[in-house]
């Protein structure tokens, strides 16, 4: 189709609404039209490139095994309430939607699909020779978010690829688990972006552990810690730090010492001449300044 057949306009100036370059960028180039607060509609332009990073995604996800379908927006409340997480989500968190249909039954529109996707396992699943099993899905989640930002990267509506898998010991959850690294780093890799995977807080939905693979770019809202060699990374909310080496002390005993315009460790350590993490040997405690 011609340009000129399209449907297809830019914009001369920024949204007054747009905070970063990517958000100002998709609507001023005809991508994306805002419908309400979190809420856009893909233009045909924006939809292509959609279609294109969701074949990425399945490519990446077949090689690894998995299986791909697509699960029920509307969700029973009783299946969240069974797994004790509808509280959590309607009123801890706040960020499902909720509602009644006409029978007077609680529904809700998923934020994500743990309890449909364990529900179907429980059906479906008879015997470990079944296992393991992995299933994904590209499909909308709706979370109602308190402040909606930075155009699609936080939004009340949005389209996610998420997987489950159900494994018979620990041993193949943890083949799994590392297929699932390789997948999701090919997949960033050939979408051409700068990422790191870093130890992360695993929130309402739960798990012995979590790890989030994090776009390096100056927009954002989530700080992330991480070492040069690539050995370390986590975001803020997970990460712990350890103390260098301990230097020796020069002082031999304790001792109190004026420190006349020392306001902070720094030029403590600057007058005394010593180091922050000194060790008193003698002692055998640290000297804590």
């Amino acid at each position: 189709m011609r340009l000129s057949q399209m449907l297809f306009l830019t914009l001369r100036d920024d949204p007054a609404d747009a905070e970063i370059p990517s958000h100002k960028l998709l609507l001023r180039a005809g991508y994306i039209r805002r419908i309400g607060s979190g809420v856009y509609a893909y233009l045909p332009l924006m939809w292509r490139v959609l279609q294109k990073v969701s074949q990425i995604v399945r490519e990446e996800m077949n090689a690894a095994g998995g299986q791909e379908c697509l699960l029920p927006q509307l969700q029973p409340a009783e299946l969240w309430k069974e797994s004790g997480r509808w509280d959590t989500y309607t009123k801890a968190e706040g960020i499902m939607f909720a509602l009644k249909d006409r029978r007077d039954q609680e529904q809700a529109l998923g934020p994500t699909h743990e309890e449909v996707i364990t529900t179907i396992a429980r059906d479906m699943i008879r015997s470990y020779r079944q296992l393991p099993q992995l299933l994904y899905q590209i499909q909308t989640k709706f979370r109602d978010e308190i402040r909606p930002r930075f155009g699609l990267m936080r939004g009340r509506e949005f389209i996610m690829k998420d997987a489950y898998s159900f494994n018979v010991d620990e041993e193949s959850l943890e083949k799994t688990y590392q297929d699932m690294h390789i997948a999701y780093s090919n997949i960033l890799r050939r979408s051409g972006l700068a990422f790191r995977a870093v130890q992360a807080d695993s929130g309402a939905i739960g798990g012995s552990a979590s790890q989030e693979f994090m776009v390096l770019a100056e927009a954002g809202e989530d700080e992330v810690l991480y070492t040069e060699d690539g050995q370390y990374a986590a975001n803020v909310e997970k990460a712990v730090s350890l103390p260098p080496d301990a230097q020796p002390s020069a002082f031999t005993n304790y001792e109190k010492r004026e420190t006349p315009g020392s306001q902070t460790i720094e030029k403590v350590c600057e007058f005394l001449k010593m180091f922050p993490h000194s060790s008193c040997e003698k002692c055998s405690l640290p000297n804590n300044i």
